[in-house]
């Protein structure tokens, strides 16, 4: 008989790590535990270990192992990566200071940007000078190379990033320079800004790199410590890590370019709602993840989500639009277009001096986590406000794996709520209706602020309190649908074995559209096929129909500051067709068009996709174990209907016969809280649909 083959996926969120494990015929296999934020491989080995000795699955039954991690922001946000020394070309030495003049905070004259990565003593200048065009005007100067690694010796750097005016036209300098530094430096990693992005603009390109060498240190040793746990496990399967633009790849190549994994979390969860949504049919989604630290928007349309050539790390929470940024440091990198804010379920709720309520950014996380956790928390959450609202089980959560302290919430909320003058139930009610509107913006930001309506659009509902919030946000959003897919509270870990191996490459292309050949621009693809086809035929994708190629390329407006990002199609480049996509899309993005201006080609890029034998997506999904169970109630309050008996159900229970809410579903993972005047069903991918009487 032959032995049984699972895939398994790994998210890590602030306050939960989630595990999931898929066979071949669609059945899952899931365990939630606490994270463990000292070392989060840690929780990673925990939870693996337990689910396999539960299911007495050997760990070489797994054939593939997927993870999504936070390591990397969470680095810069903690400011914990490695000492990191810059060479750069001599005059050039404060670019990263003098950056861009931009602020999210236009009249807060105290405003201050997060320092530079990297101290000014550490950034040396070298003499050297290529020109635009290529040439070299000043030869490499070797000393200052020299005074350079002693200076990184003598300080005790640990990463170095190097990054030349114009190496993206030439790269010789650059390149010489990052050998010269490793060869004298081998216990140091060496990071090349042409490796990264061989492009325009020498602020975004330095910021970039230094970046990717301040995390990289970090990474890598996670990296190495997590490969060890898996081999203690007997898991012998490849780890892939997701990256931030929706693919995954191997742990070694993360090693190297940490950068692509700044977001791979929350992109895990959208790749998994878009991929859902294509077999379900649903194109047009704004997908709602809710979990305990944050809680996260982004738009889906024709099947497909957007994809920001840049993003910011390091500043906080982001509400996703291109228009606010000098937050944090910028990374040009492809990125999910996600709007993130600080609301989820461990946000903490206090009283301001004005006598009334916050709730977050401020978060319990794991730990402590919510009073109700019985884990040492002391400030009330929105966790604890769901809880007594009559929303969770009043006894466990995880299907009691987590006994909860009702008792101690109530005691905390009870406290705040003399503080501001409100009865319990109101202190709730006010924490989560305050949570919502703090969601709400994010919501926006993916839809309103870019002239979409939301109205038009299905919400799909993950994350561990996603479904618990996604009525009360459907309903002031005006959305009318609403979908919670299996294991939602997982959807993360399990939306990331839907993804294919994925690596995106650029050069740059500096030319007027109407100044260049077409045969030109099709030959400058040459070199990235090359790179590509080599890095998918060494990870096993050795067949053409294994291999997807995507060409796109770079405009603008003559002028312009920011690009768009356009496709090429598959054969001879057509120029004309080009330019008209670019001017579609221009109007999409931006509301206008303007036919008539030159157009300025700026970069190339290639996505390499390696396709699997077998089909990633199953054809349908099932819960090992789920099934239905008998009806029990509880009281829950829903604002001006007030507390309402409301029946409590499994998704088992659920069918093609639409229930009426008020009504609350139980799961393992996450509680969906139908409300007066919703309805539920249960499609035949498993998915609970939620549909309002005017749907």
């Amino acid at each position: 008989m032959t032995q049984p083959v699972y895939r398994l996926g790994v998210d890590i969120g602030g306050t939960f790590t989630d595990v999931v494990l898929i066979a071949d015929d669609g059945t899952i296999f899931s365990k939630k535990v606490l994270s463990t934020p000292q070392d989060y491989s840690q929780g990673i080995e925990n939870g693996v270990a337990a689910l396999l000795q539960s299911l007495n699955i050997p760990g070489s039954a797994i054939s593939e192992f997927v993870h999504a991690t936070t390591v990397a922001t969470n680095t810069i946000i903690e400011r914990k990566g490695a000492r990191v020394g810059l060479v750069t070309t001599r005059g050039f030495r404060d670019v990263l200071e003098i950056g861009r003049f931009r602020t999210p905070r236009l009249y807060d004259i105290d405003y201050k940007k997060p320092d530079p990565l990297v101290p000014r003593q550490l950034r040396c200048e070298v003499t050297e000078r290529i020109d635009a065009h290529g040439e070299v005007v000043t030869p490499l100067d070797y000393a200052c190379l020299d005074a350079a690694v002693a200076t990184f010796r003598q300080a005790g750097v640990e990463a170095v990033a190097v990054t030349l005016v114009n190496s993206y036209v030439n790269p010789d300098h650059e390149r010489a320079a990052a050998a010269y530094i490793a060869e004298r430096l081998p216990a140091i990693t060496v990071t090349a800004s042409v490796d990264l992005l061989p492009q325009l603009g020498e602020y975004e390109r330095t910021s970039t790199t230094v970046v990717n060498a301040y995390i990289r240190p970090v990474v890598g040793r996670y990296v190495d410590a997590l490969k060890m746990r898996l081999a203690r496990l007997g898991i012998e399967a490849p780890l892939m890590i997701m990256q931030s633009s929706g693919g995954i790849s191997p742990g070694e190549v993360v090693a190297r370019q940490p950068i692509d994994i700044i977001e791979s979390g929350p992109a895990a969860g959208v790749l998994g709602s878009a991929r859902l949504g294509r077999h379900i049919g649903e194109g047009e989604m704004i997908v709602f993840d809710m979990g305990g630290t944050t809680a996260k928007a982004t738009i889906i349309e024709d099947f497909a989500y957007a994809l920001c050539p840049e993003t910011e790390v390091g500043g906080g929470a982001a509400l996703g639009t291109r228009m606010i940024k000098g937050a944090g440091y910028p990374v040009q990198v492809p990125t999910i277009d996600i709007a993130e804010v600080g609301a989820g379920g461990g946000s903490i709720a206090a009283s301001d001096s004005a006598g009334g309520l916050q709730v977050g950014p401020r978060s319990a996380g794991a730990e402590p986590g919510p009073v109700a956790y019985g884990r040492g928390g002391t400030q009330a959450t929105v966790t604890d406000a769901n809880l007594l609202l009559g929303y969770l089980n009043p006894a466990a959560l995880v299907s009691g794996e987590l006994a909860l302290d009702s008792d101690g919430a109530r005691q905390v909320m009870t406290a705040l709520g003399e503080r501001i003058g409100l009865s319990v139930t109101e202190t709730a009610a006010g924490i989560h209706n305050i949570a919502d509107a703090t969601m709400l913006r994010a919501l926006r930001g993916v839809s309103s602020e870019k002239g979409r309506d939301p109205s038009q659009y299905t919400m799909l509902a993950i994350g561990g309190n996603g479904p618990v919030h996604a009525c009360s946000l459907a309903e002031a959003s005006g959305m009318q649908r609403i979908i919670i897919p299996p294991v939602a509270g997982l959807f993360s870990a399990l939306g990331m074995l839907f993804a294919d191996v994925e690596h995106q490459l650029v050069t740059a292309f500096y030319h007027r559209l109407d100044a260049v050949d077409a045969a030109k621009l099709a030959a400058a693809f040459d070199p990235l096929l090359t790179r590509g086809l080599g890095m998918l035929h060494n990870e096993g994708y050795r067949q053409p129909a294994q291999q997807t190629l995507t060409r796109f390329a770079d405009l603008r407006y003559l002028g312009q500051t920011s690009p768009l990002t356009v496709e090429i199609p598959p054969g001879e480049v057509d120029l004309a067709a080009l330019a008209a996509t670019f001017h579609r899309e221009h109007q999409h993005v931006f509301g206008y068009a303007s036919p008539h201006e030159a157009l300025q080609l700026v970069s190339l890029k290639l996505v390499c996709r390696g396709v699997p034998n077998r089909q990633r997506m199953p054809e349908h999904v099932q819960r090992h174990g789920e099934k239905g169970v008998a009806t029990t109630r509880r009281q829950a309050y829903f604002d001006a209907a007030g507390w309402l008996d409301t029946p409590v159900i499994s998704r088992a229970a659920l069918s093609a016969t639409p229930m009426a809410g008020p009504l609350i579903v139980e799961e393992y993972d996450t509680t969906i809280v139908v409300r007066p005047g919703w309805q539920a069903v249960r499609d035949d991918w498993n998915n609970v649909l939620l549909t309002t009487g005017q749907a």
